[in-house]
């Protein structure tokens, strides 16, 4: 039911428009093409409205996947920009924990992931060579 109220709500010109030609057809055509033609129209909005949900669903997880994107972007760049300031500090579990002004790294030596929280948004990354880089830099820095 939600789709159909949100269909009616970003679509309702279509809906009006629809409403307008099929008002059109039943005044000017008297025969069963009449009907047929109200059928057809009545039939596609009904389809278009069903598969509403999933054009929403596709676009959000296009942009969700592209502001993703664009913050881990970000935090690589905040990587390499905000390395010298780096503080590194070792548990005596084999992990880390690296905190700049702006990002925070945890992960455990010798992992191929490491967990950043970069802007409040908390990820998981692969331990590429920026990121070894900015862990290395860290560990000098302490």
């Amino acid at each position: 039911m939600d789709q159909w109220i949100s269909f009616a709500q970003d679509r309702w010109y279509l809906i009006v428009g629809a409403i307008i030609v099929l008002f059109i057809v039943i005044g000017i055509v008297k025969t069963v093409v009449k009907w047929l033609v109200v059928l057809v129209i009545v039939g596609a909005l009904i389809v278009y409205g069903a598969s509403y949900k999933d054009k929403i669903k596709d676009i959000g997880t296009t942009v969700i996947s592209q502001v993703s994107d664009d913050i881990k972007d970000k935090a690589v760049s905040a990587l390499t920009s905000e390395a010298k300031e780096a503080k590194f500090k070792a548990n005596p579990d084999g992990s880390f924990l690296i905190t700049t002004k702006s990002l925070q790294v945890e992960g455990k030596a010798g992992s191929e992931e490491v967990q950043v929280t970069f802007l409040g948004k908390t990820f998981k990354m692969n331990a590429n060579a920026a990121v070894k880089a900015f862990i290395e830099q860290a560990k000098t820095n302490a």
